[in-house]
């Protein structure tokens, strides 16, 4: 009876460690090995009798359990240990990390990826601001308020627009019971208009429950009800919340194996595990639903593009020859037909201010390609933007690369103590000295194009698009005063577009009226008002 009783015991406490801590029953990962020691230990405490020593009040353990299992324990520390260093350590495995990232190809053009932007569509809001934003939204609930919290948000393209999400959480384990069915929805910030915050509570008129949660307890914890529903031997990360394009919430896991022994960590799946009902679907790399935006985990390119840099020339390179390195980690950005990228500036080592390219790597795929275009690092153009408006202090937010009218380009937000966006600011990839900043995203714009213009720079001809020139008459014209600067409005007859130019391009502007014959010239983009370059009235004697 003795016997039986330890053996449940034992049972019940290695069913205790798997429970809470979800190892991770596989080769490579630790977590097999230190259950199997757990396992062994225990074995030896409970099948081992213990009395004391009449006679020298000493504790004195009989049973040969422990001569049994110290070879099988023996075998589980190398494992621990000695494989570890054998099977991962870089020294002897420089190759492998270096070629983990996969097939780099060369760019050339960076509109392949990244096309032309609207001004509208430019991120605006940052992870920091939207935070902000659903604070607030939630704080105008009390009874909301009161019981939940908002979690991490996650952006994404929703219908083509970018959004941050973030679901609504637990506070706690009494709020969790007294809420078992789950929490009432989630938030919905815009990337790109800080005016539109949504609380979603219902989708197609049904009311929203997310009862699996990182915040929740038992079988509710997402983590947890992946592990036991199949996955306990599958390496899992991620967890990040997003929403299809109903509206409809999931929380989205990558599923990951290990290349070099217990190193080397690459994605070969992705799950989506419905956050009200808790189903579980498994995707290949190629096979995952568009809504889902990205499958490789940050951490896992960062650390690949690393290696690929630092053993470029293998493990004993001490002059560092051809080593490169990742700047201010990775920023995602979205490029053309729904695709986003993993993107940063890469640097020689040691070189802290200039970069000698970047490299954009698709979130889904992991298809990785390298600009070789010197340049500005991501600090350098946030330091850049703040020197200009160094008087205010304002601080710069993360610079996310665009194409404007050919040009590469960083644009960020400028903020002030309390996380408010106060102004806005566009600086040459290229050449950090060129600096555009504007209280509005298309007063911006027109400084930095002039910036531009005016600058005596070698970024090269073909950065620069071709100016059209037309001529005609004015058909209508209208002020509009934005922070202090008057911008003029007009259209010209037998013409569609809508111009715009500030009185700071040409005093001619505020004179000009309806009917008078106009010269301009500007840059054919995206947008549907379109900055002119230069204005001449013709009607002018």
């Amino acid at each position: 009876m003795k016997i039986v009783l330890r053996v449940l015991l034992l049972l019940l406490t290695l069913y205790l460690g798997v429970y809470f801590f979800l190892p991770v029953l596989n080769y490579g990962f630790y977590g097999l090995g230190l259950l199997l020691l757990f396992t062994l230990l225990l074995t030896v405490v409970f099948f081992t009798s213990f009395s004391v020593n009449p006679k020298s009040k000493q504790v004195v353990a009989s049973g040969k359990i422990g001569k049994v299992l110290g070879i099988p324990m023996l075998v589980v520390l190398l494992y621990l240990t000695v494989v570890p260093l054998v099977t991962s350590l870089p020294m002897f495995h420089a190759d492998a990390y270096q070629k983990l990232i996969g097939t780099v190809k060369t760019g050339t053009e960076l509109t392949t990826h990244i096309a032309p932007i609207s001004l509208d569509k430019i991120r605006v809001v940052d992870e920091n601001l939207a935070y902000l934003l659903g604070e607030k939204i939630i704080g105008s609930q009390p009874a909301l308020g009161s019981q939940v919290e908002i979690g991490d948000f996650t952006i994404q393209k929703v219908k083509d627009e970018l959004y941050w999400v973030a679901p609504l959480l637990h506070t706690g384990f009494f709020k969790w019971y007294a809420n078992s069915e789950g929490t009432p929805g989630y938030v919905m910030v815009s990337a790109t208009n800080e005016r539109d915050v949504r609380l979603v509570t219902n989708v197609n008129n049904k009311p929203l429950k997310i009862k699996y949660q990182p915040a929740a307890y038992f079988g509710s914890r997402i983590d947890r009800h992946v592990y036991f529903n199949g996955y306990m031997a599958t390496g899992i990360t991620g967890f990040k919340f997003e929403i299809d394009d109903a509206g409809n919430p999931y929380w989205i896991v990558t599923t990951y194996d290990k290349k070099i022994g217990f190193n080397g960590s690459d994605a070969n799946g992705v799950l989506s595990i419905d956050a009200q009902t808790g189903e579980i679907k498994e995707y290949s790399l190629t096979s995952t639903p568009t809504w889902i935006d990205r499958i490789q985990p940050i951490s896992f390119i960062e650390e690949q593009l690393d290696d690929w840099g630092e053993y470029v020339n293998g493990y004993f390179n001490w002059s560092n020859a051809d080593k490169l390195e990742t700047t201010e980690g990775l920023t995602l950005v979205y490029g053309k037909n729904q695709k986003s990228y993993w993107y940063t500036g890469l640097s020689s080592v040691g070189k802290d201010e200039s970069t000698v390219g970047f490299v954009l790597v698709d979130t889904r795929t992991k298809e990785t390609t390298y600009y070789k275009q010197s340049g500005a690092t991501e600090y350098a153009a946030q330091r850049s933007a703040e020197g200009k408006v160094q008087e205010k202090g304002y601080q710069a937010s993360t610079p996310i690369p665009y194409i404007i009218n050919n040009i590469p380009t960083y644009v960020m937000t400028l903020k002030d103590s309390g996380g408010l966006v106060k102004m806005f600011a566009m600086v040459s990839i290229n050449d950090y000295t060129i600096v555009g900043v504007g209280n509005t995203m298309r007063e911006t714009l027109m400084s930095y194009k002039n910036v531009y213009n005016m600058a005596d720079n070698g970024i090269g001809a073909k950065s620069v698009t071709q100016k059209e020139v037309l001529k005609g008459v004015v058909s209508r014209i209208q002020t509009d005063v934005k922070n202090g600067n008057s911008f003029y409005y007009f259209t010209i007859k037998n013409q569609n577009d809508i111009f715009v130019g500030s009185s700071q391009l040409s005093n001619q502007l505020p004179v000009t009226i309806v009917g008078d014959s106009i010269e301009i010239s500007f840059d054919r983009e995206q947008e549907e008002v379109i900055d002119i370059s230069s204005f001449k009235n013709k009607s002018f004697k």
